[in-house]
């Protein structure tokens, strides 16, 4: 019984870590569809004209049937902390500003991408850069900004 018990534990687990897997991928896909689309801060929500960082992931996530915040710092308090050297595609990557970095607690959050694995994150910030991919590694101003990590799926 005890066997059996630990198989269809491990069947079921296993079973969610690939079906989470799979998601991400799906929600990397889309994503990465929308690479050099305007940057707007403010952007309208659930529209796929223009983004600002947080319209941008809560957009591809809604895609997916995951809703999630309208900020970035909404977005920051929900979801499973996870470690930097933990981190998996899809999950989110948050990270402070230069106008953000003296402040303490939430509010010195005001960024977000998504992890899209080998050190990489996409995400949108800047008027003219729009939505793009970027490196995070110990080399890199987006790895200096970096705050934590959350898992949504």
């Amino acid at each position: 019984m005890t066997r059996l018990f630990l198989f269809l534990f491990l069947f079921v687990f296993s079973a969610t870590s690939a079906s989470a897997a799979s998601q991400a991928d799906e929600i990397i896909e889309t994503g990465i569809q929308y690479l050099n689309a305007p940057y707007v801060y403010g952007a309208p929500r659930l529209q796929d004209e223009s983004f600002d960082c947080s319209s941008f992931i809560q957009y591809i996530f809604w895609k997916h049937g995951v809703e999630i915040g309208w900020t970035t710092r909404e977005q920051a308090v929900q979801g499973e902390d996870v470690p930097f050297n933990e981190i998996k595609k899809g999950d989110l990557l948050f990270f402070t500003t230069p106008r953000r970095q003296e402040l303490t607690g939430l509010e010195k959050v005001g960024h977000v991408g998504l992890y899209l694995g080998d050190g990489r994150v996409l995400h949108t910030f800047r008027e003219g850069i729009g939505v793009t991919i970027s490196r995070v590694n110990e080399k890199t101003i987006w790895y200096k900004r970096f705050l934590f990590a959350k898992r949504m799926i």
